[in-house]
């Protein structure tokens, strides 16, 4: 009886949470029929006209929509590369830091801009690359004019990618250094003794160790490919960066909330939100047969 009521207590704190993810998050899906209708916010859901897949085919011969979504593919896949390759290399590197009484600080420094939201380090990141900001002040030090980074078509990718992987990689550094603590140390020391470098001991030690984890999160990560990061593009983008910065997101929240076009925007967020449900499970299928993972 006591265990009953001990049980109990855990689902009543756990209340909250599923109240909060029927109201947000389960009641709000009813809302994709107007993917399959002409919505007219006065008529509501049940009143507007059905259209059947009108919305979907219409979608495929906008002159836009195929450019948005090599836009979200591209700046997708540079996040989800650059996310696995510099925080690998940053653990290893803090690793293999002398002064181990530097590590510590060094990892908290990194690891503060992952608790700041893109409204604040969108600022930042603008007044950094302003026309008159340090990096064109630096940049005016060697005689180069000043460039307008963020009015670059050209350049918003590379810049969207490489901040969010400044953001991020602090954060995403922490699991690989979790990862090194489990490699057992006697095969460092029996590796040196027989004469092996940093390195070699970096290629057959190291890197086999954490193996499993680097596959993981590859793997893992198939399912962000569509999420190329709204908050942050909202908050960097402008009209002069359409072109190579508009994302399924952005485009979605300009055709539904600013230019009233609800079911349209809605059959394309249907679209991204199944390719990503099909990939999320690929992910997962794959993490359960090359690494092992399993969440059920």
């Amino acid at each position: 009886m006591h265990n009953k009521k001990f049980v109990k207590h855990y689902y009543l704190m756990m209340l909250p949470g599923f109240v909060w993810l029927i109201m947000f998050s389960i009641v709000p899906m009813f809302g994709v029929v107007m993917a399959f209708q002409d919505f007219n916010p006065v008529q509501g859901i049940f009143k507007s006209k059905f259209v059947g897949l009108d919305n979907f085919r219409y979608m495929f011969i906008m002159s836009d929509i195929k450019q948005v979504f090599i836009n979200t593919l591209v700046i997708a896949i540079g996040k989800i590369i650059g996310n696995l390759v510099v925080p690998l290399a940053f653990a290893l590197l803090l690793s293999e830091l002398r002064w181990k009484r530097f590590g510590r600080p060094i990892q908290t420094i990194v690891y503060l801009p992952y608790f700041l939201s893109w409204v604040i380090l969108g600022s930042i990141v603008l007044n950094i690359f302003a026309y008159t900001g340090p990096i064109n002040e630096f940049l005016s030090m060697f005689g180069l004019k000043p460039i307008k980074f963020f009015g670059r078509a050209d350049l918003f990718r590379p810049l969207i990618i490489g901040t969010d992987v400044w953001k991020s990689f602090g954060y995403n550094a922490v699991i690989y250094l979790a990862a090194l603590l489990g490699i057992d140390p006697t095969l460092h020391e029996a590796a040196a003794v027989d004469g092996a470098g940093r390195f070699r001991r970096l290629l057959h030690i190291t890197l086999p160790g954490i193996k499993s984890t680097i596959v993981l999160l590859a793997i893992l990560s198939l399912g962000n490919i569509l999420n190329a990061g709204f908050e942050q593009i909202f908050n960097l983008y402008n009209p002069v960066v359409y072109s190579t910065g508009d994302i399924i997101d952005t485009w979605v929240y300009r055709a539904g909330l600013v230019d009233l076009q609800f079911s349209l925007a809605t059959a394309v967020g249907l679209l991204k939100s199944g390719v990503s449900l099909i990939l999320i499970a690929l992910g997962y299928w794959l993490a359960d047969k090359f690494a092992g993972y399993k969440i059920f």
